[in-house]
């Protein structure tokens, strides 16, 4: 999806030729495995435990296939390839200093796990033969099986012993990665073995005998079990969740939501999955299931998800006490990641038909397999929205994006949670990106960083509403969007309030009858107010802000757009009511309206 990447990122750090060398290093033979891999760009925070990979990068590739993005913090760089590959399908690398550096990195780590996003993690630790490790600095960054930090939410880790041991190592991961269900590695070099004087170049292999394997297909009496439900059904329902950005794929589900006149739900925690705007797609996108939602899954007679979050969740909390009456067909590959370390495989869903594979692959053949419905006049009701006021709300700041970026073909690449999903159709798979996968706080600038970076060239313009608490912790990706100029929109839905935990408090307190007026109390982020237009601007894009009416907030949205549109980056610090716009089952609620 986008430009070709060579074109995309204009700026690049080109080095100094140097004297033609006929000896390589060990580390030469891994970055030149990086360039046949076609790594576009490695994130990284520089560390002397990769300095030897570091220097080939520069000077062995010339700062090419992978070029370097140079992040202030390792969370940010993992964030950022997490984020390429949202926009682009594509894996990207990210490079951490040592034990230390991973220990940074290991929440944006634990996002990309949980959101199944392809990404080779390298690593480094000090030389692993004690005799040659310098005083002190090199024990502190030696680490006995480094890879345990993260093993439990990565699909494959390695520390490998040689060079060519190394290099497998990276044809192995990329392979791992992008397997489905998709995800990162993590390849630990040691130190001495990049420093290692390894000779001339060894013959190279072939990458395409290493590439991933081709998408897995259902078994064929499978689908003719599956497509004789949906054919047979009154009343079928397509629970649309994880997908890929392809347009074709898109296409796919229209066309079999609509030769089955099913109606269609989609989460907003995951990228665009069908066209909100379709008559088939009924409901606003939720993050968690609503009435509205729960009565037709509770009156659906067959139920096909498609790599649904949580389907047995969904299921269970639509049922109540009751069990769900509807067949089950289950399409995901995601069986393949669960561990026993992390519960992100969710509860167990009870399910009559299941096909192990990605939803792309299982598609088309149900759409061939199937007999055409009648034409279901299905109601599509509307959603009740919070009323506007003279209040700079979310919906206000919806509403003036809307009203600023008509004509534009805009990705939205990550929306807070108090966002209602009825404020803005998503009618392209790029019209959307989903959030971060791991639920945590901070991810959001490296994100929006790593999407707008895959995007740029696109025609596409990447614009990311986010809260303040997620911008205060990941500032600092702003500094690799202003360095290597990819243009990009931050709107900051900045409540001054960690407002998440305020209501969560205010739970509590109600249950054990205590005063709900002290749910602000360690959670205000106020006396004194952070001016967060200044930090953008000292990361080198522009601030803008704060706004705190209506007019100026529909001024600041459509300078931040002309901003982007003329190659940079800008950040509108938006002063929006303590709130949400959305209860917890997803569905408007004046309730989270109070302050």
């Amino acid at each position: 999806m986008g430009s070709d990447d060579k074109q995309a990122l204009s700026v690049t750090e080109t080095p100094v030729q140097g004297d033609t060398q006929t000896e390589v290093w060990g580390s030469d033979v891994m970055a030149a495995t990086l360039r046949l891999l076609e790594i576009p760009y490695v994130a990284l925070n520089p560390g002397a435990s990769y300095r030897g990979l570091h220097d080939s990068i520069v000077n062995y590739n010339g700062n090419q296939a992978p070029q370097m993005l140079l992040c202030l913090h390792e969370e940010s760089a993992v964030s950022i390839a997490q984020g390429y590959a949202k926009a682009s399908d594509r894996m990207m690398g990210a490079i951490v200093h040592s034990n230390v550096g991973l220990m940074h990195a290991s929440m944006a780590i634990f996002n990309a796990w949980c959101d199944r996003m392809p990404m080779l993690v390298m690593g480094a630790t000090g030389p692993w033969d004690a005799a040659k490790r310098r005083p002190w600095i090199d024990w502190i960054h030696t680490t006995s099986d480094q890879g345990a930090l993260v093993r439990d939410y990565t699909k494959w880790d390695n520390q490998p012993g040689s060079v060519p041991a190394a290099v497998e190592a990276l044809l192995r991961a990329s392979q791992i990665a992008n397997t489905a269900p998709r995800g990162p590695t993590y390849v630990n070099f040691d130190a001495a073995l990049q420093e290692l004087k390894f000779g001339p170049m060894p013959i190279m292999p072939d990458p395409k005998r290493y590439l991933a394997p081709p998408p897995v297909l259902p078994a064929p009496e499978l689908v003719e079990q599956a497509a004789k439900l949906l054919s047979g059904a009154k009343r079928p329902l397509i629970l649309a969740g994880r997908s890929r950005r392809s347009e074709k794929a898109w296409r796919e589900r229209i066309a079999l939501a609509e030769k089955l006149q099913a109606p269609v739900l989609t989460d907003i925690k995951l990228a665009a999955a069908f066209p909100t705007s379709h008559p088939l797609h009924v409901l606003p996108p939720a993050g968690m299931l609503g009435p509205d939602a729960i009565r037709m899954i509770r009156e659906a007679d067959v139920i096909l998800s498609l790599d649904w979050v949580d389907l047995g969740g969904s299921l269970k909390f639509a049922a109540g006490d009751r069990e769900i009456g509807a067949k089950v067909i289950h399409v995901s590959p995601d069986q393949h990641s669960h561990r026993g370390w992390s519960m992100d495989h969710c509860a167990l869903p009870s399910v009559d038909i299941y096909m192990v594979c990605e939803p792309e692959g299982a598609v088309p053949l149900l759409t061939d397999a199937v007999t055409q419905r009648p034409k279901a006049n299905l109601p599509k009701p509307s959603p009740i929205l919070p009323a506007l006021s003279e209040d700079v709300s979310i919906r206000q700041l919806a509403d003036a994006l809307n009203s600023a970026s008509k004509g534009m073909d805009v990705t939205l690449i990550h929306v807070p949670i108090g966002w209602n999903g009825a404020y803005r159709d998503f009618d392209h798979p790029l019209d959307h990106l989903g959030s971060d996968g791991g639920g945590g706080i901070g991810s959001g600038p490296g994100l929006s960083v790593g999407a707008a970076l895959a995007l740029k060239g696109s025609g596409r313009v990447p614009v990311s509403i986010i809260g303040d608490g997620n911008l205060l912790m990941g500032v600092t990706a702003l500094w690799t969007a202003a360095h290597y100029q990819i243009p990009l929109l931050i709107l900051v839905a900045n409540n001054r309030s960690f407002f998440n935990d305020e209501l969560h408090q205010e739970r509590v307190a109600k249950t054990r009858s205590r005063p709900v007026e002290n749910r602000w109390i360690g959670q205000r982020i106020s006396g004194p107010d952070i001016d967060l237009a200044a930090m953008a601007r000292a990361q080198g894009v522009e601030g803008i802000g704060p706004v705190e009416s209506v007019a100026d907030l529909r001024k600041a949205v459509q300078r931040g757009l002309q901003i982007v549109r003329a190659g940079g980056t800008c950040v509108v610090d938006v002063r929006v009511l303590p709130g949400y716009d959305v209860d917890a089952s997803g569905t408007s609620s004046a309730e989270t309206r109070k302050t």
